[in-house]
């Protein structure tokens, strides 16, 4: 294969060079470009205009010269994208979610970029939308559509969105009756959220500045942002943040972690001035996760050297650590990935909770356990870029 020729004379933008010299580790490194790096590159996320002249002079340069060299190829890149868009189901859809009245769900508008969100009534009935991202993007040069999560009285719906690239997320509620966003606004999210049992508020977490999403606080709708509760502070600057719900809507997770360590504090979902309670304090290499079944958590674990992880549980009234029981064992070779519970009937037997288990070496794995049936719907929500585990999702498939 030959390579192609571009078709045009312009010239590659020559950055100047900048010596600037740097010893680290007893090495000494010099770096001719170390200018285009903004020094108030926090702010630039904030406010774009902030930019130093010389850098954004570069940058524009830089991609003058791109379209230059790609311009005679405009007419393949339409057909191209036409090409793969013939062969992609345009106007996917989730499978709808009952959460009581309303089965929800999510898809795309033919030719759409974003993705729309929707409710129809459980009983049947005429499709209502919720939030359309293409309507909402329309005159923005970016856009990102972040967590998206109606609230348990099916009246307001929390969105949150990112139009400058910054992946500072705002969120917004929208009062679902009239199809407007309240005055509620919180800026520099990680881009969603978890509402609380009576539907009064959220949780959400803050980014810093040094984008690390590690503060969780409490918003009551209506009230002013900047009195927003501090929930949870991580000081750790090496762990993450992240706030989710889980399925049946008891219970609110907030969970820190870095690579190979996590720790995970609940409240109830009912309660969102309560003190979140710690569940196992953080040791260097153990991880967990939990799933609420109904009186017990099952909790995916790789304690007591279970290199492939294990699941146990726990009593919900007190699920410390030394409460864990083994209900999988650990098994070398058999690496557990996920699990998730769920909660049966039948007319012949008491209420059970299965417990689905999704290992990489084996079949999915099925576990049931006597409980009592919690009979709440599981709920839905669509999670957009967070830190977050994919608790109550229904997320489209990315374009």
């Amino acid at each position: 294969m030959t390579s192609r020729p571009f078709a045009t004379d312009a010239k590659a933008p020559s950055p100047r060079a900048h010596p600037v010299k740097d010893t680290r580790h007893g090495i000494e490194r010099t770096d001719e470009y170390a200018w285009m790096r903004a020094e108030n590159w926090q702010e630039v996320l904030r406010d774009p205009s902030l930019l130093a002249d010389d850098i954004r002079a570069h940058l524009e340069a830089e991609n003058a010269y791109q379209a230059a060299l790609m311009a005679d190829t405009e007419a393949l890149q339409k057909t191209l994208v036409a090409e793969m868009r013939g062969r992609i189901k345009e106007d996917e859809t989730s499978v709808p979610a009952r959460d009581g009245p309303y089965a929800y769900a999510a898809g795309f508008h033919t030719g759409g970029e974003y993705p729309r969100f929707f409710r129809l009534p459980s009983a049947g009935g005429t499709e209502e939308t919720l939030l359309d991202g293409d309507r909402e993007a329309e005159g923005k040069s970016y856009f990102r559509v972040g967590g998206v999560d109606h609230s348990p009285d099916h009246r307001r719906l929390l969105w949150g969105h990112d139009d400058k690239g910054s992946e500072l997320y705002t969120i917004s509620v929208r009062d679902l009756a009239t199809g407007e966003d309240l005055a509620d606004t919180v800026a520099e999210t990680g881009g969603g959220g978890v509402w609380d049992a009576a539907s009064d508020g959220f949780f959400y977490t803050r980014l810093d500045e040094n984008h690390r999403p590690s503060k969780v606080f409490f918003h009551r709708v209506g009230a002013n942002p900047d009195e927003d509760r501090l929930v949870y502070e991580e000081t750790d600057p090496g762990f993450f943040v992240g706030v989710s719900g889980s399925r049946t809507q008891e219970w609110v997770y907030i969970s820190a972690h870095d690579h190979e360590t996590s720790e995970c504090h609940i409240l109830p979902a009912n309660d969102p001035e309560a003190a979140p309670r710690l569940i196992a304090p953080r040791e260097t290499g153990l991880q967990y996760d939990l799933e609420e079944g109904g009186d017990i958590f099952f909790i995916l674990t790789n304690a007591d050297g279970a290199r492939d992880f294990k699941i146990v549980t726990a009593p919900a009234s007190d699920p410390s650590r030394e409460n864990w029981q083994d209900i999988v064992p650990h098994e070398p070779g058999r690496l557990i990935l996920a699990i998730m519970p769920s909660p049966i009937t039948s007319s012949v037997s008491s209420a059970r909770t299965v417990c689905r288990a999704s290992s990489s070496a084996t079949a999915t794995m099925v576990r049931s356990i006597p409980s009592p049936s919690t009979k709440r719907p599981i709920r839905w929500a669509f999670r957009g870029p967070t830190n977050t585990k994919p608790i109550r999702s229904a997320s489209p498939i990315p374009r």
